[in-house]
């Protein structure tokens, strides 16, 4: 009989946390999952899910006005902020129930507490004031939105309360210059808001091709979002009507109805107990781990965005599978984060993977870089000015693509197949190759022939 009360204990039922839990419960072994709010973690009760329903509802005001250009007299259109969170209320209980539905089938036991550390194999569970102990623990908590240290922060709200906020306001302040929110700003400012989004460096989406970032920039301002580099909010002050003044670094002010941060999430590691079991955190609180997700302490793993490694739920889920796979079914497993495939729900869409220019020009000295931007066929009698953009970049010698990057409609579609293509390390004569579907933007892809030379090159 095992010394321990469970073969493996999860701390945390978000994707990964329940990938692993279920993987493992399939090869035999006695599992349990412990988790304080929800199951399901960020992506389906207050990330990924809620905020894709958000940005197809938001478009539809363009696509109302677009369809004149198609014959179609749409009418007047009315928008109702209560409906779309009842609705999306509605369907993140339905998944909710599945996940639990999934756990309780694969004859995982789950428990509705916070699950602290009290050593290498013992978990106090403080809502049922009791220890369990399990053979190995794996944390799968996540992360949190970051708050900045400035006066009338507790006026700001994240992405966690901008999915249940009571009234929609007429006027928001986005701050933060990443993916959550370059979306956000583009959910709101599509739903009708009057929308600003501050950014404290001198171009956001840092991280992405520098291509994509001016293109998508250039684009959110002809939607209407008042863009502000180089600028950051130094307080908040709010006012007895309720309105909200920002003082910013540049030394202006805006009045606005809200102010949402989306300066970045931290692993969620607070009070976790992680110093009492020696687990070592890295610089910004995530939990060091290997390739195989261990942690130094030999019956402690973590996967997902507690490790920082790279915060997207498919890459939990896969590091998920990989351990149990791994301890469970004796199949060393690993993750490759090094090309991962990433669609960011802007307005409009991006698609990326693989290096950026910047990376491949300092990986591979000189690289070959193929270019477009086109008016997509839709915008023709739709009277849209949106452009899209497609890049190609390869290595001189080897023909390989080591990175594609779009900005347009379906770009997130797009990116998932292509990034098959990447990680087989496809060449450009396999893209060229390529019979193209026509009419379609993606086939720009398979027929770019003409190297992109800089223009002080080609004035020579």
């Amino acid at each position: 009989m095992t010394q321990y009360d469970y073969d493996l204990f999860v701390i945390g039922a978000g994707s990964g946390g329940v990938r692993a839990s279920r993987v493992a419960a399939s090869h035999g072994a006695k599992v349990a999952v412990a988790e304080e709010y929800r199951v399901g973690g960020t992506c389906v009760i207050r990330g990924c899910v809620p905020k894709k329903l958000f940005v197809y509802a938001s478009h539809f005001a363009e696509e109302f006005e677009e369809a004149a250009g198609f014959g179609w007299q749409v009418g007047e259109a009315r928008f109702d902020w209560k409906t779309l969170l009842a609705n999306k209320d509605r369907e993140i209980d339905r998944l909710n129930g599945i996940y639990i539905r999934n756990l309780n089938n694969a004859g995982v036991e789950i428990i509705e507490s916070r699950a602290v550390l009290k050593d290498a194999h013992t978990v106090y569970l403080a809502g049922e004031d009791r220890d369990v102990t399990a053979e190995r623990i794996l944390i799968a908590v996540g992360a949190t939105p970051y708050l900045s240290d400035i006066p009338g922060i507790e006026y700001a709200i994240s992405s966690n309360e901008a999915f249940h906020l009571e009234e929609l306001p007429k006027r928001i302040v986005v701050a933060g210059g990443g993916y959550i929110a370059v979306e956000f700003a583009g959910i709101f400012n599509g739903l009708g808001v009057e929308v600003t989004q501050l950014y404290r460096g001198p171009l956001f989406m840092r991280g992405f091709d520098d291509d994509l970032r001016d293109t998508l920039a250039e684009e959110m301002r002809k939607k209407g979002v008042d863009l502000r580099m180089d600028c950051d909010i130094t307080a908040i002050e709010k006012q007895d009507n309720g309105e909200l003044h920002l003082k910013l670094s540049n030394g202006d002010t805006i009045h606005t109805d809200a102010v949402m941060y989306a300066t970045g999430r931290v692993p969620k590691t607070d009070g976790l107990g992680l110093d009492r079991a020696g687990v070592q955190l890295g610089d910004n609180g995530e939990i060091l781990v290997d390739e195989y997700s261990q942690t130094n302490v030999d019956s402690i793993y973590a996967v997902g965005d507690v490790t920082d490694r790279a915060a997207l739920t498919p890459v939990a889920i896969r590091e998920g599978q990989a351990f149990a796979e791994t301890v469970y079914a004796d199949k060393p497993l690993t993750v490759d984060h090094s090309i991962i495939p990433t669609a960011v729900f802007s307005q409009p869409e991006l698609g990326t993977v693989g290096l950026t220019e910047t990376e491949a020009r300092k990986a591979h000295g000189e690289v070959d870089i193929y270019k477009t931007s086109f008016r997509p066929m839709k915008g023709t009698l739709s009277g849209s000015e949106e452009k899209t953009f497609m890049k190609l970049i390869v290595h001189p010698e080897t023909d390989k693509v080591l990175g594609v990057h779009i900005v347009g409609p379906a770009s997130g579609e797009m990116i998932q197949a292509l990034g098959i293509a990447v990680s087989m390390g496809a060449t450009k004569a396999q893209f060229d190759a390529t019979i193209a579907v026509h009419p379609t933007a993606a086939e720009e892809l398979v027929t770019m022939k003409q190297k992109w030379v800089p223009p002080a090159q080609a004035a020579e």
